[in-house]
């Protein structure tokens, strides 16, 4: 008797492509915005690995099995930073598209933050003639309010905000980061670095707290404080 055909596999739509074909996809992706990427990978590929050759020439003269080791680790290392420069690469390209539409500094805050910060991709504030608005993030530096829109209209309303959050949270910094199209503004991915360069000034049970805290300008109703309670040394109380 024939055998009977095998069942073709059907490819299920939902499962995800490999690591490879990942990078390959982000790769042609950010080519389309950045054709500078591809000599910049070359570059950063081969730094190390001719760093590891000259460490082998220098280092192992003679003695190939040392000689072949530098070479096998400047090529993990070029590889490294390759993926490095890529990704970094990639996030700006990302970021590029979505520059100066509405809700792209909300984009930022929800997928693009450190561990040590937290945002909401919603606007704490928004003008509804110019959809100019104001989003918040909290993290070791304190409060960051960001602008998105012209410095001259949001600047009152990041003001504004200033002020509800002092009656809050009166001893904790806050900084402005202006996201629009005036010259001196932030663009989108830079902001992750202009966080990592304020100061520290809250730890991590502080950051919690003041969240707390802001939650209730969120939800409309601001929490009364007592006069001389620093909201910052405020803790749970254990349940007994």
């Amino acid at each position: 008797m024939a055998r009977e055909p095998r069942p073709k596999k059907i490819k299920d739509p939902n499962k995800e492509p490999n690591r490879l074909v990942q990078i390959w996809q982000v790769l042609r992706m950010t080519q389309r915005y950045d054709p500078s990427v591809t000599w910049m990978l070359i570059a950063g590929f081969l730094g190390p690995l001719a760093g590891g050759l000259i460490l082998g020439f220098l280092l192992a003269p003679g003695q190939p099995v040392f000689f072949v080791l530098y070479i096998i680790v400047g090529v993990f290392a070029g590889l490294l930073v390759a993926i490095i420069i890529l990704g970094r690469r990639a996030e700006r390209a990302a970021y590029s598209q979505i520059e100066g539409q509405p809700g792209a500094v909300g984009a930022v805050l929800k997928t693009g933050l450190r561990r040590s910060w937290t945002g909401s991709e919603m606007p704490v504030n928004i003008s509804p003639k110019t959809k100019d608005a104001v989003y918040r993030a909290i993290g070791r530096g304190g409060i960051v309010l960001f602008g998105e829109g012209p410095r001259s209209r949001t600047q009152r309303m990041l003001e504004d905000e200033r002020r509800k959050i002092a009656r809050i949270v009166p001893n904790v910094p806050i900084s402005f980061i202006y996201v629009g199209p005036d010259e001196d503004s932030t663009p989108l991915y830079k902001i992750t670095g202009q966080l990592g360069k304020l100061k520290p000034a809250l730890r991590k049970q502080e950051i919690y707290t003041v969240g707390n805290r802001l939650a209730s300008l969120t939800k409309g109703g601001a929490m009364p404080i007592p006069k001389g309670i620093d909201p910052l040394k405020a803790r749970a109380q254990r349940s007994r």
